[in-house]
C-alpha cells in the first residue's frame, strides 16, 4: 500500500527555493547516487565498506556522498575507533519525495539564489 504524502513532507518541499529544489533533484538524478541511497537503506555503513559494496573508489564515493549530504538525504558522522583512527559512517536521513507542479511553482516563486527576482528569468 502506497503512503500518501503528509502535509509536513509536502510543506517542507513547498518551502524550498528553486536553487534548493534543483540541488535535491540533482542529487537524486544520478545512477551512482541512487545506488548509494539504496545501499544505505540497509542502515549505517562505514565509508570504506560502502565503497567496497558499490565498487567505487573512496574519493569518488565521497563526491557523491557530499552531494547527497548537501541535499539533506544522508548524514555523515565521524567517530574515533579504539585505536584512535577516524572512522566516517553514513546513514540515510528519512525522506519522502513527492514532486508536484505546486512544489515546483512554490520553489520558483521563492527564487533562485543567483537572482533574487524570479521575474527577471528568461
Amino acid at each position: 500500500m502506497e503512503e500518501e504524502p503528509t502535509s509536513e513532507s509536502t510543506s517542507e518541499l513547498n518551502d524550498l527555493t528553486a536553487t534548493e529544489l534543483l540541488a535535491l533533484l540533482g542529487a537524486v538524478g544520478h545512477a551512482q547516487r541512487l545506488r548509494v541511497l539504496a545501499a544505505l537503506q540497509e542502515g549505517r555503513v562505514h565509508v570504506s565498506e560502502l565503497a567496497r559494496r558499490l565498487g567505487l573508489s573512496r574519493p569518488l564515493l565521497y563526491l557523491h556522498l557530499d552531494r547527497l549530504e548537501k541535499a539533506g538525504l544522508v548524514s555523515g558522522e565521524l567517530e574515533l575507533s579504539d585505536e584512535g583512527r577516524a572512522m566516517k559512517y553514513f546513514q540515510l536521513v528519512p525522506f519522502d519525495l513527492h514532486l508536484t507542479i505546486d512544489v515546483i511553482a512554490a520553489a520558483v516563486r521563492a527564487g533562485f539564489d543567483d537572482d533574487p527576482d524570479p521575474s527577471t528569468q528568461e
